[in-house]
């Protein structure tokens, strides 16, 4: 919300993230309202401010981003930007890509991670990482039984 202050003059939101099921997960997500000081600023403008988010990022934002530029072996590319449209009025609708592919030469690269914090538990972020591969995979008709060895 602090990322919102400068464009806002009203801001609040709910006091519990709520539960947003997928056909193979489920996500904490909090939902946030606010009215704008100036209502000719558009959504990416909006965007520019809240991406990319502590979730995908860490913080404090700027060193952060360093030491993924530092420490990732591999460009994130599409992996945790922001996916969405604008209109001509300057509204928008933006998701974080937590899960994506990339298609080059025949060959398809998929994207997924997890959230690497204080207290992480190893095995489990490798079980979300593989849950996130799965609904990948899923969603290009690859079942666990296409796929060499018989597990994703």
């Amino acid at each position: 919300m602090e990322a919102l202050s400068p464009w806002c003059r009203h801001i609040e939101a709910a006091e519990r993230p709520s539960l947003h099921a997928t056909a193979s997960m489920w996500h904490l997500g909090t939902r946030i309202h606010a009215t704008l000081d100036d209502a000719s600023v558009d959504a990416a403008t909006l965007l520019a401010a809240l991406h990319p988010t502590p979730a995908v990022c860490g913080t404090p934002r700027a060193l952060a981003l360093q030491q993924i530029r530092e420490l990732e072996p591999l460009p994130r590319g599409f992996y945790a930007g922001a996916v969405g449209w604008l209109d001509a009025q300057g509204d928008g609708d933006w998701y974080v890509a937590i899960g994506c592919a990339a298609l080059q030469d025949r060959a398809l690269r998929l994207y997924a991670g997890a959230g690497i914090v204080a207290g992480s538990q190893p095995e489990a972020e490798v079980a979300e990482t593989a849950a996130k591969f799965t609904a990948l995979l899923n969603a290009l008709g690859v079942h666990d039984t296409d796929i060499a060895g018989g597990a994703a």
